[in-house]
């Protein structure tokens, strides 16, 4: 351990104790990478502003745990990085079963909002002094008193409907008008659902209700599947970063277990996950073209990612979710007869990636269109804890391949690629410039490849109560998967972090003086991934009352209009 580590380690200790003011009840230090604290929850958000404030930790994800069958309490525990340091810091309290209630640490942390409102649904542990309670994750007809993440609540339980029930909307600035989006909008590919306040074209605020389809995905794996289930649940996660998602929980648990896959899986792991970054980078030009009209950017991009997703075909034999990570390493190995043709394909993608920046770089139509669009500060950007290619276009160089290293990215190791502007057009070129390093890794990656099993042999059972916490940079961002292990062969609890999480809270700030014609690329340019929405709000044009209609509703005067033949 090196004498700088070690002082890093020691500045995270003295910052912990004496925010804690006597209030320190455990500090450990489950990993090399890991140090956890645990604190009585009258001193969390002392210490984790202090995290902040004074080491410049990054918040990452909150987890809400019932612990009532292994300890009689719940836990709520919160996530931090000290990038340059290579470390996690994870601050947790004990919430008793009889006063479920912790101090928001969100007026000091901003990027935490919406884990601490999720944590609040999911397992009832309320934020006091949060800026705005509301739900976040439960549907609005959800009944009061049920927590989906409850040991106690079975997995396949289904409430009763409500279809009196309406969400809690934010009003509209005094002198302001509602511009309702969604959650159908004609040139975005997933619907969301937005409300946009403007005075004329200029927006002034928004509002937003999204989660409407949550999959109980964490719910399932801490309830019904196994370890070895889990990776291809979680590559169903996004229909994208599939391989993403995998990785990152395997690694959680083989963290957690101190199982050491062999470095041979650990390149390939390395190769999959740049193939992805490739055609996901290309599908998000592709899209990006398509919400500002310019048709033949989406036909290019896509026709030169066709290519690549029949290599991954050869791979694995699925075009997308692969189907490869299980616990310890890989369930197949890199067949020889595809590196001939994986390098001569991003050989020609390459060429044509080079053309493709070289025709949108002079194009002044797209320059009007995202220049100046969109724009997020260095500043605004740390604050929400953007991740990806948003934050890296903002100044802010973070990757997890640098931060956290893991499978072969300690050797094989990437350029971070930035732009201080922070618009829309910052953001394009962050991600072709991401093109081209992706290339690079993984010719560098086949050259490199040593020989050797592709999976460890686990002899002995994964024991409880070990934690494991592990990022992946997807595409899109920084996603996270923590893991504490359970003894029936499950995890006890399973938390997820997607990149879309924190990149979408930042979408206020960056329409925010913008014009109603420059939202939808705005949100495309963050390239969210979230889940459908199922309601529809109207402004009546004479009264200008608005209302939101249910799904019940929308089902019942469509099937009378149906049946009137209007």
């Amino acid at each position: 351990m090196s004498t700088e580590h070690e002082r890093t380690l020691a500045a995270v200790h003295q910052v912990a104790a004496e925010r804690s003011n006597g209030s320190l009840l455990c500090a450990t230090q489950p990993h090399s990478d890991t140090l956890h604290f645990v604190v009585d929850r009258s001193a969390m958000r002392a210490v984790t502003g202090g995290l902040v404030d004074h080491l410049g930790a990054r918040f990452l994800i909150s987890v809400g745990t019932d612990r009532r069958p292994l300890s009689g309490d719940f836990g709520v525990l919160h996530i931090f990085s000290l990038d340059r340091d290579h470390l996690y810091v994870l601050v947790e309290s004990p919430i008793p079963a009889d006063d479920l209630r912790i101090d928001s640490i969100t007026p000091v942390v901003p990027g935490a909002a919406w884990a601490e409102r999720e944590f609040q649904d999911a397992v009832g542990v309320r934020a006091e002094g949060h800026p705005d309670p509301r739900r976040l994750l439960l549907p609005d007809d959800w009944p009061e008193g049920l927590y989906p993440l409850r040991r106690d609540f079975p997995y396949n339980f289904r409430p009763p409907a409500d279809d009196a029930a309406r969400p809690k909307l934010a009003g509209a600035p005094a002198g302001a008008s509602v511009f309702p989006m969604g959650p159908f909008f004609p040139v975005l590919e997933e619907p969301s659902y937005w409300r946009l306040f403007v005075e004329g074209e200029r927006i002034v605020g928004c509002d937003t209700r999204l989660f409407y389809n949550h999959r109980g995905i964490e719910k399932l794996g801490d309830s019904v599947l196994t370890y070895s289930a889990i990776p291809h649940l979680a590559e169903r996660i996004c229909g994208i970063c599939g391989f993403i998602h995998s990785t990152c929980y395997c690694q959680a648990v083989e963290k957690a277990a101190g199982i050491e896959a062999p470095r041979r899986a650990r390149y390939i792991r390395t190769i999959m996950l740049e193939l992805e970054r490739i055609h996901s980078h290309l599908l998000w030009l592709g899209i990006a073209g398509h919400i500002l009209g310019f048709e033949t950017v989406l036909m290019q991009t896509w026709r030169i990612r066709e290519p690549v997703m029949w290599l991954c075909e050869a791979i694995c034999g699925n075009r997308k979710t692969y189907g490869m990570n299980t616990v310890g390493g890989l369930r197949r190995d890199l067949p020889d007869s595809v590196r001939p043709e994986l390098l001569r394909v991003l050989a020609e993608v390459e060429k044509e990636v080079v053309a493709v920046r070289e025709a949108v770089a002079g194009d002044s139509a797209l320059h009007a269109r995202t220049q100046g669009v969109g724009t997020l500060s260095e500043e605004t950007a740390r604050s929400i804890c953007v991740v990806g290619p948003p934050a890296r276009a903002s100044g802010v160089a973070i990757d997890a391949r640098i931060d956290h290293p893991y499978a072969a990215y300690d050797e094989i190791r990437p350029r971070i690629v930035t732009e201080e502007a922070g618009d829309v057009w910052a953001r394009v070129v962050v991600r072709l410039g991401e093109l081209a390093e992706s290339i690079r890794l993984v010719g560098e990656g086949l050259s490199s490849i040593p020989d050797g099993p592709v999976c460890a042999e686990i002899k002995d059972e994964i024991p409880p109560g070990k934690i494991g916490v592990s990022v992946v940079e997807a595409p899109r961002g920084e996603a996270i998967h923590f893991v504490l292990t359970g003894g029936d062969n499950r995890p006890y609890r399973w938390r997820v972090r997607a990149p879309t999480y924190p990149n979408l809270q930042a979408l206020p700030a960056a329409i925010r003086d913008g014009n109603i014609a420059d939202t939808p690329i705005t949100l495309g340019s963050l390239d969210p991934c979230f889940s459908c929405t199922e309601r529809v709000e109207t402004i009546d044009r004479r009264t200008k009352a608005v209302r939101v209609f249910s799904r019940a509703e929308l089902l019942k005067m469509c099937r009378a209009r149906a049946k009137g033949g209007g």
